[in-house]
């Protein structure tokens, strides 16, 4: 049967009059081996010894003490937790084995009874609160663990222990019961069992130590007194050995945390990524209730949440509006750029005396404040916050230097990630430039030079041919007229993007009727490709769609363009559709879809660019500069609209949308 009581707790129940110490293990290890030497130089013939370690393997390195003990005496009792082979048996001396669950497995017992001594060991271990044990680094040193309980040589309280170990004993292994209570006439042990507690108060069984009588030590006093002073001297050295060891954790936390910054530093030029290291693992070195790291500068008003990190208890800011100026400590810590730690907020007189910041801390249940500022050459960069919520501890300064110093390392790499964003800003700019470059060479060399070389050919033909037949003639004069036609247009795109461009243009805007500008579009199509077979155009455009707010040039503009693309790119067996709706946004959103050759997912994202050519500017089937699609990218965003493109795939056809503001969208907007 399982017993979850502690033996310690038993015992100072049944003695009152005791008190329990703390003990590190290296003392205890010392104490032991100093009662089971004194058992083993003793004269006493059959001690009795009862031993209860917390684990099996605790036992084994002992376990070859305790077989010479065993050639001692015959009442020697070893009890452990089994982890592979450890059982109850009756060898060299009896071993018990315990359930891990008993109160036994977290405590370390060592009792010695002889005719003309005495002395125990009974200690419960220690555990560690999660929230103070230092997760982040490697565990306390073994010898470092610490116990409560009693060592003593007092005869009374071993006798007293002793007894209530053989009730144990007893309750795991019944066999035993007749030799056990052998042990317990031998040493005038009572049975617990039968709540005889005035034994603990007794005199009739307790022996004069104090006179050296029933006892062969020549001074017991003396004995004791060199024996605590043992085990002060041990227990002061582990202190400082503890004490040392902290502090070397402490450094290497601080070490491993700065290059672990360092390192995703190196590792992503990405600054999301760096933040968000940052925040978890300074939050958990720091067992804050919550840390925040956001990225601000000294003039700005208010900072959205972004990245956290949480400990048990404090409740999420995730997507909150943090406001900063209002914020007298922010503030400070950005007017100062040093660390403002305020240990107690409820102590704390600008606290006390802001209503905001009073009510910042109780809504946010903020105990205690750290604010660290990221700073750059003197630039503000970001904010480091700690909070604690459930009460006030305290940081150490080694704590809020280990902040400091990964606000410091945050500093350096947000910077390096800004100049990385602006190097890759400037690369793609170098590019796009190159290809625009490239593009605008081919294209003029393809769309100048062809038709310019046609009109020569036409002009020198009519000039050297004054006998040419009229039709002939008439001929060459349409062909001349049409490539100056062709190259004016390419000029006119030319000025026209450029103008749109650099913002030069005015906007006429007006209230327009969509419908009537889709005709105008359609009829413009129509009368420039009077040369060739169109597909269907289906026109569903509803009269009853709202007015929309544009420049009624522009727009037709637009429309035009873009059914120009379809009809380019679609067979005369295929079909180009006009819609148009509202989108719930009070815009009207017009749909010009075909059923042409479609777009590669690939190109989805650059049809919008100057100078596209999905073909190649020199390889393209149809004629065009590739600059339709681009004028129509900022003619739509010049009155606030927005246009995309979608597409299944290639031979799967285009859907081109574009959205137009209504005239009650714009008033509301002038309004607001």
């Amino acid at each position: 049967m399982i017993v979850p009581i502690s033996l310690l707790a038993e015992l100072l129940q049944a003695l009152p009059q005791l008190r329990a110490q703390i003990y590190f293990k290296s003392s205890m290890t010392a104490l032991s081996h100093a009662m089971e030497d004194l058992v083993l130089a003793g004269s006493d013939e059959e001690p009795l010894v009862i031993a209860s370690f917390q684990r099996e393997r605790f036992y084994r390195q002992e376990a070859h003490r305790y077989r010479r003990i065993a050639s001692r005496s015959s009442q020697v009792y070893v009890l452990a937790a089994p982890e592979t082979d450890f059982k109850n048996a009756s060898e060299c001396h009896e071993t018990v084995a315990f359930a891990p669950e008993d109160g036994l497995s977290q405590e370390w017992h060592l009792v010695v009874l002889g005719q003309n001594y005495s002395t125990c060991l009974i200690c419960q271990e220690k555990i560690v609160p999660i929230d103070n044990q230092d997760d982040r680094g490697p565990q306390l040193m073994d010898q470092a663990r610490r116990f409560e309980g009693i060592w003593t040589f007092d005869r009374e309280v071993s006798s007293k222990a002793a007894a209530l170990l053989l009730d144990r004993i007893v309750n795991y292994r019944p066999e035993l019961t007749e030799k056990i209570d052998r042990a317990r006439t031998a040493y005038k042990l009572v049975k617990t069992a039968k709540k005889t507690r005035k034994s603990a108060t007794s005199k009739a069984t307790k022996p004069d130590i104090s006179t050296g009588k029933n006892s062969k030590i020549p001074n017991p006093k003396l004995s004791d007194a060199f024996t605590e002073r043992l085990v002060t001297y041990l227990q002061a050295g582990q202190h400082k050995l503890l004490k040392a060891y902290s502090a070397i954790a402490a450094q290497e936390r601080k070490e491993r945390l700065v290059n672990l910054i360092t390192t995703a530093m190196r590792q992503s030029l990405n600054p999301q990524e760096i933040v968000e290291v940052a925040v978890q693992e300074l939050g958990t070195a720091l067992s804050a209730s919550r840390c925040l790291i956001y990225r601000c500068k000294a003039t700005d008003v208010a900072v959205k949440i972004d990245r956290e990190f949480l400990g048990p208890g404090a409740s999420s800011m995730l997507d909150q509006t943090w406001l900063l100026q209002e914020n007298q400590i922010w503030s400070d810590a950005v007017a100062r750029q040093e660390r403002v730690y305020i240990q107690d907020t409820a102590q704390h007189p600008l606290i006390a005396n802001t209503k905001f910041l009073g009510k910042t801390v109780k809504n946010w249940q903020i105990v205690s404040w750290l604010m660290v500022p990221v700073l750059y050459q003197g630039r503000v960069l970001g904010m480091v916050e700690m909070h604690q919520c459930r009460s006030v501890l305290p940081w150490e300064e080694d704590e809020i230097a280990l902040v400091e110093a990964i606000a410091t390392q945050l500093g350096a790499a947000l910077i390096q990630a800004e100049t990385y964003a602006h190097l890759e800003e400037l690369n793609q700019q170098l590019e796009a430039l190159d290809r625009t470059r490239s593009n605008l060479i081919a294209i003029t060399g393809h769309e100048l030079r062809t038709p310019l070389s046609t009109i020569q050919v036409c002009l020198e033909s009519l000039n050297s041919e004054p006998d040419m037949p009229a039709e002939l003639r008439q001929i060459m004069l349409e062909t001349a007229l049409g490539d100056a036609d062709r190259m004016r247009k390419l000029v006119q795109d030319f000025l026209t993007l450029s103008h749109l461009e650099s913002g030069r243009v005015q906007w006429n805007v007006e209230s327009l009727t969509l419908q009537e500008c889709v005709d105008l579009a359609l009829s413009s199509v129509r009368s420039r490709t009077v040369d060739r077979e169109l597909p269907e155009i289906i026109a569903e455009v509803s009269a009853d769609l709202p007015l929309v707010q544009a420049d009624g040039e522009w727009l037709v503009e637009v429309l035009s363009k873009l059914l120009d693309n379809a009809c380019k790119f679609t067979t005369p067996q295929g079909s180009v559709t006009v819609r148009a709706k509202c989108n719930g946004s009070r815009m009207v959103e017009v749909l010009v879809a075909d059923t042409g050759r479609g777009i590669e997912a690939n190109s989805l994202k650059v049809v919008f660019d100057r100078f596209y050519q999905e073909e190649g500017a020199l390889r393209r089937s149809a004629g065009g500069t590739g600059l339709g699609l681009a004028i129509c990218k900022q003619i739509v965003a010049g009155w606030g609209g927005k246009i995309w493109v979608d597409s299944a795939g290639k031979d799967r056809g285009s859907e081109f949308h574009f959205t137009i503001p209504t005239v009650e969208n714009q008033l509301t907007t002038v309004n607001s």
